[in-house]
């Protein structure tokens, strides 16, 4: 059912309850009050049913039907609509879900179009019937309470981001690969959640000024400027979010080249280690290749060999041996292979 709660209201009571919108249309027009129609993710009959009788802006019930807006305010004559953009914070999930909300406030009316479970519009129903001198000042006190319960809704969201950063600050030192990743996400909601927030400011101030069509009483301007007074501070609040991140995405390239520098040092420092060994190594074998070369030639048993009958020939191939190990020895040391 799209039609969540729909009453009339009249001097700040309910006074009635109507079954449908046909109903709703003839009671308002019976005892001049007001008319409080709140419609959930409605279908387009009964979204134009509403527009047809309260002569609604047809480019803003397009948009209110085709929804994903930016918040904003417009007016089209004595009608103001308002897009706002609540949002709530899913703590298993770790993440912001982003909702869609339009408001249409005239004369005698207020009509909400809900996309998403958020805000949570019936205790601003309540809230408001509890208090019904207020409630008595008309369709603008109605749209400052929705204002008023959708910036409060924004406090819980605000706390578990400003957890989420917590908690990479404190991974970016712990070599964790996904720490990356984890901060261009949450990067990502905080400037949606900005964008959610932000406009508020003039969104307000709009209000607050008023529209030669309709000026907001004074009550009403300082309820107002109590509700932008948070908003400025909850975008200062989601302003230093991104700030961090930034800085925290900074930090965690710096120690990712650190260790990259790190480990390409070790590795030349372990190149190095491995060529000094190769250069003792194939020094070693040179100095004992030399022996091995001369006693083999000698050990080719020729029968016609100029040396074999020579009386010093055995203290000569020793003394080579000798002479030509030394000699490489000397050279391998003087360029400092061994």
């Amino acid at each position: 059912m799209t039609i969540i709660d729909n009453a009339v209201y009249v001097d700040g009571i309910r006074t009635a309850d109507p079954e449908d919108l046909d109903e709703t249309y003839f009671v308002l027009r019976q005892r001049e009050g007001m008319a409080w129609i709140g419609l959930y993710r409605p279908d387009p009959a009964e979204l134009r049913s509403v527009a047809e009788e309260f002569d609604l802006n047809q480019l803003a019930v397009e948009d209110a039907l085709a929804g994903h807006q930016r918040a904003k305010l417009e007016h089209y004559g004595e009608c103001v609509f308002l897009v706002l953009r609540p949002a709530r914070y899913l703590d298993d999930e770790e993440r912001v879900d982003f909702g869609e909300i339009h408001v249409f406030v005239g004369a005698d009316y207020v009509i909400t179009v809900r996309r998403a479970e958020s805000p949570d519009l019936a205790r601003v129903r309540r809230r408001m019937e509890a208090m019904p001198e207020f409630l008595a000042l008309g369709p603008d006190a109605v749209l400052y309470a929705i204002l008023d319960q959708v910036v409060d809704e924004y406090e819980p969201v605000a706390a578990g981001l400003e957890n989420d950063v917590d908690e990479i600050e404190d991974d970016l030192f712990g070599a964790d690969p996904d720490v990356s990743r984890r901060i261009y996400e949450l990067s990502r909601q905080v400037i949606t959640f900005q964008r959610a927030t932000s406009p508020l400011v003039g969104i307000l101030q709009a209000l607050m000024a008023g529209a030669p069509e309709r000026v907001p009483g004074t009550e009403l301007q300082e309820h107002y400027r109590d509700v932008l007074d948070h908003i400025i501070r909850l975008n200062e609040r989601v302003a230093s979010f991104r700030a961090l991140l930034q800085n925290a995405l900074a930090v965690n390239a710096a120690l990712v080249a650190q260790r990259q520098n790190d480990e390409m040092r070790k590795l030349t420092e372990s190149s190095f280690a491995q060529n000094e060994q190769v250069k003792r190594i194939s020094s070693w074998a040179a100095i004992l290749f030399a022996p091995t070369l001369v006693a083999s030639i000698y050990g080719m048993n020729f029968r016609d060999m100029p040396e074999l009958n020579w009386l010093f020939g055995y203290p000569f191939a020793l003394s080579l041996m000798v002479v030509m190990g030394l000699g490489l020895y000397l050279a391998f040391k003087h360029n400092k292979w061994i």
